[in-house]
């Protein structure tokens, strides 16, 4: 099997935001930290060479594949910053519906900045998420 490209790393995030974000997304990020860290009790780590995550779980595929990944994380992605979450079912619908300004994929939140969201909204959905890949993946 192949070995998961995105894992922990020793990776400087302070050097990851100022390598990638302008003023704002650098603000940004350092609010998402705060935030992520609050509702996973988890601190900061960089994944990969992109990505900062917030706690770590285990998975399992069908296929017998495993790894591991953060609860939650988020990424500098050009002039968008991007959470990973999960965000499905009709109670994370609704919150997505209220958060403002956004565009969702699958499990990728894509917003300019976070003046653009709802921070009540926002955190609520970040907790919903953490909870059900907690839910999830024991």
């Amino acid at each position: 099997m192949t070995e998961n490209k995105t894992k922990p790393t020793t990776a400087s995030i302070d050097e990851y935001i100022a390598s990638r974000a302008n003023a704002q997304q650098a603000a940004d990020c350092h609010e998402l930290m705060r935030m992520l860290e609050k509702i996973t009790g988890d601190a900061p780590t960089m994944w990969g060479p992109s990505i900062v995550g917030h706690g770590v779980y285990r998975y399992t595929y069908e296929s017998g594949r495993t790894g591991e990944a953060p609860l939650v994380g988020f990424a500098i992605r050009g002039r968008e910053l991007v959470l990973y979450v999960m965000a499905e079912g009709e109670a994370q619908q609704a919150l997505l519906s209220q958060l403002g300004k956004h565009k969702i994929g699958k499990s990728c939140l894509y917003f300019k900045q976070l003046a653009d969201l709802d921070r009540p909204t926002l955190e609520k959905l970040l907790a919903a998420s953490v909870a059900e890949v907690r839910r999830r993946y024991p």
